[in-house]
């Protein structure tokens, strides 16, 4: 992929064996899986600190959305 090999804003992906992209393309991965994996990436090289709580946040909502799925699967098979 040609737009790979350019990148916005930093160089902190320039050197992975496979940038977060990829990897979250090609397991389909939902918005919050593929920030948390963005940001696990890089934390080291550009966030810091900031980046771990952003990955906090996005597992917190992942949490919550998994609850609330389970909890209509619950009521839906008491029916």
């Amino acid at each position: 992929m040609q737009s790979l090999k350019r990148q916005v804003g930093g160089d902190h992906y320039k050197n992975l064996v496979m940038q977060p992209v990829q990897y979250i393309q090609a397991n389909k991965l939902g918005f919050c899986e593929g920030s948390i994996i963005k940001y696990a990436t890089r934390w080291r090289e550009k966030g810091g600190i900031r980046d771990l709580e952003k990955i906090k946040h996005f597992c917190d909502i992942l949490i919550e959305d998994e609850k609330a799925e389970q909890e209509i699967i619950d009521n839906r098979t008491r029916s």
